[in-house]
């Protein structure tokens, strides 16, 4: 069984609660996709100068942020850990000349757990998670993407969390849609439907809008992270639209899947191959 790679947009800390366009199309995915041996999750909220990998059989649920309301602070997303994956993770990596250490000591970002909390609603999945290396390169982590790509013949679902627009400076209240973010996710989008996957790599210099859609690039690189995990894969990819939510963040998410199209979450599926809506 090989389980696609994901990219998906987990926005503000809010979506756990306001699941909004993409929450449905997060929860259909889940149903639809065979059930996961586990989830490996990279996120921007977990980074680390050397490689580590989250060992924890009991992760605690991290609320790392402020200023969204009492009510987050509160919840909870129990789902095991993988130690054993964890394990063959940090072999897989040394076999790839990646030097990477384990760690129980650190809880569940947020990036990690809000977009879950749609995907597997019920925590009954584990899941694990690999650091984002500080200061990389899209090749880089499109490279490191690749060294763990072997997971998915293992049963264990890969998911970049990140965001397709990231510009903290620019938020709003949800009442209108800046056309720079709209702009720039549809030029990722047409660019990864082209399998032009140079001019991804190369986007702070190709893609409209590239600096206010990312004044920094941390939020976009676990894209490159599932994209190597995916391989040939990538050019299998289906887009879940997930609108534009605080004016400026687009919610769009990726599957790259090995099955051309069969795991759709809803009508709002765009895919690279032909395909009959739901």
């Amino acid at each position: 069984m090989t389980l696609p790679s994901l990219f998906i947009s987990h926005g503000a800390p809010t979506f756990a609660l306001t699941p909004g366009q993409l929450g449905p199309q997060l929860r259909a995915l889940g149903e639809a996709l065979p059930r996961p041996r586990a989830v490996l999750v990279m996120s921007p909220h977990w980074s680390s100068a050397t490689l580590t990998v989250d060992a924890a059989a009991h992760p605690a649920t991290v609320h790392d942020f402020n200023g969204f309301g009492a009510k987050l602070h509160t919840l909870d997303y129990p789902a095991p850990g993988a130690p054993e994956v964890a394990e063959s993770l940090v072999n897989m990596l040394a076999s790839h000349g990646l030097k990477a250490v384990r760690t129980t000591s650190t809880g569940r970002d947020h990036g990690t757990w809000v977009p879950l909390m749609h995907l597997y609603p019920a925590a009954d999945v584990p899941v694990l998670r690999l650091s984002q290396p500080y200061a990389p390169s899209p090749l880089a982590l499109l490279e490191l993407g690749r060294a763990v790509a072997a997971l998915r013949d293992q049963g264990v679902l890969i998911v970049g969390s990140g965001s397709l627009t990231h510009n903290l400076y620019e938020l709003g209240a949800g009442n209108a849609q800046a056309a720079y973010a709209d702009d720039f996710a549809q030029w990722i989008w047409d660019r990864i439907a082209d399998g032009d996957l140079d001019a991804l790599l190369n986007y702070r210099t190709q893609a409209p809008a590239a600096t206010r859609a990312h004044p920094t690039d941390e939020h976009l690189l676990p894209l490159f992270f599932a994209i190597g995990a995916a391989g040939a894969d990538w050019a299998h990819a289906q887009r879940l639209r997930g609108g534009i939510t605080y004016d400026v963040v687009s919610m769009d998410s990726f599957i790259f899947s090995p099955d051309r199209g069969e795991h759709r979450a809803t009508a709002a599926v765009e895919s690279t191959q032909t395909m009959e809506l739901l």
